[in-house]
């Protein structure tokens, strides 16, 4: 997955607005299958569960059976046809969620080779504090970065300024 781009500025914002809301001691339900962040997340002293693969949009057994106090979503929503409908499901009180945002100066992301690595969304952060909102949460805290490249070009200039990642914490109403 992060053969030649291992996302080291992402994690080190991510993990550090996780410490800064949620207690180590709160069990996570991390939605996706286990990656490089959820053990970074279990090395920093989280106890983190994952779920299995299965398609959030068909299938959200794995979120409404769950019975950990937390769920973490990071780069997963834009995968999602619906993700008010996975929202809605979490019975968690609590919720650290981050979504990469939608650049104007790029289209939507899609993979040729891996159907899974598609954006169906792209937010802007007033379209996903709404569907937080509208799907029962309360946003308490926000964070964006930008991210990056070493490339040339017009592009790669505007990605140094313009902020790609948007992170929420946010509890059940």
């Amino acid at each position: 997955m992060y053969e030649n781009s291992y996302p080291n500025k992402r994690f080190k914002h991510t993990i550090h607005f996780l410490k800064k809301h949620i207690d180590t001691s709160s069990s996570i339900l991390d939605l996706g299958v286990e990656n490089p962040f959820s053990k970074i997340m279990k090395q920093e002293g989280f106890v983190v569960s994952n779920t299995k693969g299965e398609d959030l949009d068909v299938d959200v057994s794995a979120i409404t059976n769950s019975t950990e106090k937390v769920v973490t979503a990071f780069e997963i929503f834009e995968h999602l046809l619906s993700p008010f409908t996975v929202l809605k499901s979490i019975k968690a009180s609590q919720l650290v969620a981050s979504v990469p945002l939608k650049l104007w100066f790029a289209s939507a992301y899609r993979s040729k080779t891996d159907m899974r690595d598609r954006h169906y969304h792209e937010f802007e952060d007033w379209q996903f504090d709404w569907l937080l909102e509208k799907s029962g949460w309360k946003i308490i805290a926000t964070e964006k970065w930008t991210n990056p490249t070493k490339k040339i070009g017009f592009r790669p200039l505007l990605r140094w300024f313009t902020p790609r990642y948007y992170i929420v914490y946010a509890e059940r109403v």
